[in-house]
């Protein structure tokens, strides 16, 4: 029979074990809208598995939504400001607009200042935010002093960087991409050849002949201009001043002890990538769960045609009257019944076999087994639930990385792409016949699907577990490359390329003189000969 003290010692045993299990403290830097989405999956696991979360909010943010599982740390803006959900609505409304109707009559040096302009009012109202937090001694005290074990961070929402660096704790980023590919490949130091890794947006695929590698080289460079004018110029004087020491943007961004990319190799392109550079494309993925009994009874209603799902994303709330009887119009020609996200004025083509709703369980929809299509607008969350379920889409892209997007998916043959410009109803119908008649689409939809569940860690399980491999080394900087540590001329060894044409200049030199050295010696010898004779 045990002891007590031999009892004594395994309860205690039993405490500091269950106290370690019970995980670190987790301080988050959010983004809106779909990234928030994205990133709260990670949260929930987190939470599941013990870990304390604190999300740091400004006032103005719909991510406020109080959440029993989280500790919402909300801090105020400093002076005049437009709260970001707004100001991303605006400028959402104004992409469309002007790519819609403004921009095929300007010039690019137009179109190029209209969105640099753009670009500043972006940059000015993060860095209010910013200062928010930073500016606040009493909030940078409070978060000291809960001594968090990493930060979760969006880029796209910069800051979470210099916060990060003022709390001396590591970090982590989760995003699809930032900046059109340039962050991952300046800041991350992730290799991008520009002879088959294509930027965004050039609308290419791996596979480029001369004149798509040429646009592709180019596009690389022009991307490295706007970075140094949104970089070095925008933000490295306040990274600086923030931190008291000289530092950069892009500096600060390439310390992320783990870049946590929310694709796979079934949405992207082969290429090289980093040990710290982890893929956890679809991670919010889920089983398809039962449908509203409305919703449900109108899928059954459609017998052997089926469902089409159709949905602009959470941003994309209204379209033009003009748009949306196009859509609606075309929507009324197929023998599919469909189910709309749309929240705004009915369109007066609206046919019997389209329904209208503010909000629909998108995942559970796609996994329907009535579903046939997913037209979607191209957003990275719609996309892999329906590779997850294996639903071919047909892609209408309007703004960001979703041209982009849709490419890989056209490419891959799961999708078929419809301008939002330029396409009538007829266009659409085209196309949803294409990929509901023509088998090849869902085949290729289902390979996808295939590749997407045949890893060996589910996505979700290998965001957690290199979140919570931060938080026990303190860090991952034995993944870090030494590339970071290198000048831009040392990377491209062009100070060695440099080096070895000097070398073979001044032997070429030396070789040279010697020549005409020995022949004019020769020259001379042969003379006084001559001369003698």
């Amino acid at each position: 029979m045990p002891s007590a003290m031999h009892i004594f010692s395994l309860v205690l045993l039993h405490l500091f074990m269950t106290e370690t299990a019970m995980g670190g403290k987790v301080l988050v830097w959010p983004m809106e809208d779909s990234h928030w989405i994205n990133m709260k999956f990670i949260l929930d696991e987190l939470v599941h598995r013990g870990h304390d979360i604190t999300v740091l909010v400004y006032s103005g943010s719909t991510i406020l939504k109080q959440n029993s599982s989280y500790n919402f740390e909300t801090f105020e803006v400093p002076g005049p400001h437009q709260s970001l959900p707004e100001f991303l609505e605006d400028m959402l409304n104004l992409l469309m607009y002007e790519t819609s109707y403004e921009l095929p009559n300007l010039s690019a040096v137009q179109a190029a200042l209209k969105f640099r302009n753009l670009f500043k009012d972006f940059t000015d109202l993060l860095k209010q935010i910013c200062d928010g937090v930073l500016k606040n001694e009493k909030l940078l005290d409070k978060l000291q002093q809960s001594q968090f074990d990493v930060l979760l961070s969006d880029p796209m929402n910069i800051c979470g960087e210099l916060i990060a660096d003022k709390l001396g704790i590591p970090f982590i980023y989760t995003f699809r991409f930032s900046f059109g590919n340039t962050v991952e490949r300046l800041c991350g130091q992730i290799p991008a050849p520009p002879s088959y890794v294509p930027g965004i947006p050039t609308l290419y695929t791996d596979k480029m002949n001369f004149v798509g590698r040429m646009n592709n080289f180019l596009l690389y460079l022009c991307q490295d201009f706007l970075f140094y004018e949104f970089g070095i110029l925008n933000w490295d004087p306040y990274f600086t001043e923030v931190s008291g020491r000289p530092t950069s943007l892009c500096e600060m961004m390439g310390k992320a002890e783990i870049w946590l990319i929310r694709t796979y190799w079934d949405f992207e392109f082969p290429r090289p990538y980093l040990p710290n550079f982890q893929f956890v494309g679809g991670l919010h993925c889920r089983p398809a769960k039962a449908l509203p009994e409305d919703m449900e009874e109108f899928a059954q209603s459609s017998g052997d045609h089926g469902i089409v799902v159709l949905t602009f994303g959470s941003m994309i709330k209204n379209l033009t009257r003009e748009k949306a009887n196009l859509i609606a119009s075309a929507l009324g020609q197929i023998p599919q019944k469909v189910l709309w996200r749309y929240s705004g004025e009915t369109p007066e083509t609206l046919a019997p076999n389209t329904r209208l709703y503010n909000w629909i369980p998108q995942n559970d929809l796609l996994g329907h087994p009535k579903t046939r299509a997913f037209i979607t607008h191209g957003g990275t969350n719609g996309i892999y639930e329906a590779i997850y379920h294996g639903i071919p889409m047909v892609g209408i892209p309007m703004f960001g990385d979703q041209p982009d997007n849709m490419v890989h998916m056209k490419a891959k043959g799961a999708a078929v792409v419809v301008n939002f410009n330029t396409m009538t109803s007829q266009d659409l119908v085209d196309a949803l016949n294409t990929v509901i008649n023509n088998p090849t689409y869902k085949e290729s939809a289902m390979k996808l699907s295939r590749i997407h569940h045949d890893q060996p860690v589910k996505p979700l399980d290998t965001a957690v577990f290199w979140i919570e491999f931060v938080m026990r080394h303190k860090g991952a900087k034995h993944l870090r490359p030494a590339a970071h540590n290198l000048t831009w001329y040392q990377y491209h060894c062009l100070d060695v390329i440099a080096f070895l044409l000097v070398c073979i200049l001044t032997s070429v030199i030396i070789t040279y003189k010697c020549c005409i050295f020995s022949f004019r010696k020769c020259f001379k010898r042969s003379l006084k000969k001559s001369k003698r004779e």
